[in-house]
């Protein structure tokens, strides 16, 4: 498998949303960190946090959760707006918007995080990995379980359940954020297509911030 080739960091934390909350959020995250390196405890703490967050309907502007005008790293219309990103690399924090019936590649983060779901519905499949990873473009996935989420829903990501797909459900769009402790739109992941068992390479990318490699 391909190894996730790294931007630079950039030295300076990157603020897209003035908002308290979100502020606030963002430094007990970052302070976490600092004082765990085990990626289950980051989540396991940042939980009550992101919980708050994701009940406040009022933080993220408008314009953060509108889709993307024609076809994106994510596919067709799916946007990925870059809200926070730390300067080490090692924190983002955004918003993914998939229009009503749309859905995402089978895709993996390469990181710990927590996705949760702040408009809209959403039908998720999470994946495991049958094979040793050790052709490249190669993968033998299983179905391990399917979601049906609704607003204030959220998960972990981790090692064990990485991989997976989403689905807008809802007659309206869909909003997810998403803390990932990477730069998730700027490197390089997988994409991978289950029923013809093969994975391929691929950066999502972000709308409103060009990836510098």
């Amino acid at each position: 498998m391909c190894q996730p080739n790294l931007p630079p960091p950039t030295g300076q934390d990157e603020w897209f949303v003035e908002s308290p909350l979100m502020r606030d959020f963002i430094e007990f995250v970052r302070q976490t960190q600092s004082e765990e390196n085990d990626p289950h405890e980051i989540v396991q703490k940042v939980r009550p946090k992101f919980a708050a967050l994701m009940a406040d309907p009022d933080w993220l502007p408008a314009v953060y959760q509108e889709p993307a005008q024609g076809m994106s790293g994510m596919g067709k219309g799916i946007g990925m707006w870059l809200l926070y990103r730390a300067g080490d690399g090692n924190l983002a924090f955004s918003a993914l918007v998939l229009p009503s019936g749309a859905s995402t590649p089978v895709h993996d983060h390469l990181a710990w995080g927590l996705v949760g779901l702040y408009r809209g519905l959403q039908y998720e499949e999470v994946f495991g990995r049958q094979d040793d990873g050790s052709i490249d473009s190669h993968a033998e996935l299983v179905v391990k379980e399917r979601n049906n989420l609704q607003p204030g829903d959220f998960y972990e990501l981790l090692p064990d359940n990485d991989i997976h797909q989403v689905t807008t459900t809802s007659s309206m769009t869909s909003v997810s954020l998403h803390l990932l402790g990477n730069d998730n739109g700027c490197i390089w992941r997988h994409k991978f297509h289950p029923a013809e068992q093969r994975v391929e390479p691929f950066k999502s990318g972000w709308l409103n911030v060009d990836c510098k490699v």
